[in-house]
Order: C-alpha cells, then structure tokens, then sequence
C-alpha cells in the first residue's frame, strides 16, 4: 500500500532531520555561552514567531480568492482556525525576554538579520507566487521540531535565570505534539495534486535548512555589529 501524503512527507523530512537536530544540540550545549545563547534565541525566535499570524492570515485570504480550487477551502479553514491557537505567542516571547532580563525594546526594535527573512520571506513568496498550500511544508517542520520535554528545566538550571524566562520553551513542547496530529489528518484529507505535494516538500526542506542556519548563527558568538543589530 502507497504511503499516505502525510507519511511521505515525514519520511522526506527524516533524510534532513539529523542536520537541525545537530545545529539544535549546538545551541542547548552547557557551558557559560548558555545564557546568551538563550537571549538570542528568545530574540531571534521573536522575530520568526512575530511573523506566523500574519503569515497564516495571509495564506486563508489567498484561499478565500480561490473558491473554485479544492485544497483552498479546507486549507483556509484549518489556517484561520490555527490562527486563533497561535496567536499571542510572540508576546510570551517578550515576557520570557524580560524575565531574562533583556532591556525594554532589544527584541522588538532589533533589526532582523538576512537569514531571518530568507527563513520566513519564502513563504510569502511561495504563497503569493504559487499556492498557499506550501505553508504547511513550514507549519510541519516549525510544530514537529517541538522543544523536547524537561528543556526548560533544563536551561533554567544550567543558565541560573528563573524559571519564568522559560514558558515559552515549556509552552510549545505540551502544545505543539497535538498540533502536529492535526496537521498530518490534514494533509491526508487535502486532494492534493502532485504539484501540491512536491510544493509542500520544497516548502518544508527549506525551512529545515534554514532553521539549521538560524540555530548555528544563534550558537556562534556575535561580533559587534551583529550584537547591536542583528
């Protein structure tokens, strides 16, 4: 029996896997770096999450400007819908950045960096340009790369900030496993064609890779510039 869409998708993804999951156990390395490390985290991360709201009520209003297409009815269902359960999450970002002790404005005033863009810009082009349906290739790989359960325990032990400067962390590896479940059932029931599939896939790869940059740039030391601009 041919694997389900969902299935195919998984399997692509585990040939890439293994470079985020390395370029992650990078960034959560123990050492003294830790804390800083996690404030650029908590920063970058801000500006990729600031972006999902926006991006999904893009992608639903794509939708709705196809109402002949069969994909576009349920996608635009399933997107407005997760808007609703994504929404905010970029001001938990900001709390746990001010219980970290970032100053006020460095995650919203900082100027987001090239790899940033080129991670969530894709998107909009892919969305724009071809089919709102790629956004579930950097849905998948965002909710089933969850941060794993006991790292923030973890970081607020070994990083000695409070634990509040987590929640975020913690946040995300109780929700994201059941946003994942629900994202497969719904690319098995979506009548993909096989453009649609090889989209989603391109989609997903990318953000892999890119999310692999982020998190190695994230574990080097930043030089000047890039500690007041990036």
């Amino acid at each position: 029996m041919n694997p389900s869409a969902a299935v195919r998708l998984r399997l692509q993804l585990s040939l890439v896997q293994p470079v985020l999951r390395a370029a992650t156990a990078r960034m959560w390395q123990s050492g003294p770096g830790l804390p800083d490390r996690y404030r650029r985290y908590l920063r970058a991360m801000h500006q990729v999450i600031r972006a999902s709201v926006p991006l999904m009520e893009r992608a639903a209003a794509r939708c709705e400007a196809l109402p002949q297409d069969p994909v576009a009815g349920p996608l635009g269902r399933y997107l407005r819908a997760h808007v609703e359960e994504e929404r905010g999450h970029d001001d938990w970002l900001l709390a746990d950045a001010a219980a970290a002790g970032a100053p006020p404005g460095e995650l919203t005033d900082a100027v987001p960096a090239a790899h940033v863009a080129a991670l969530v810009g894709a998107q909009y082009y892919w969305l724009e340009h071809s089919h709102p349906v790629a956004l579930l290739g950097y849905i998948a790989v965002l909710e089933g790369n969850a941060p794993a359960p006991g790292l923030a325990g973890r970081l607020a032990r070994e990083t000695g900030l409070t634990r509040a400067a987590f929640e975020t962390v913690r946040l995300h590896a109780d929700l994201d496993d059941g946003h994942s479940a629900d994202l497969d059932v719904l690319i098995d029931r979506l009548p993909l064609d096989t453009a649609q599939r090889a989209l989603v896939a391109v989609s997903a790869l990318h953000t892999v890779a890119s999310l692999a940059e982020l998190f190695d740039r994230i574990t080097q030391v930043p030089t000047e510039w890039e500690s007041t601009h990036a």
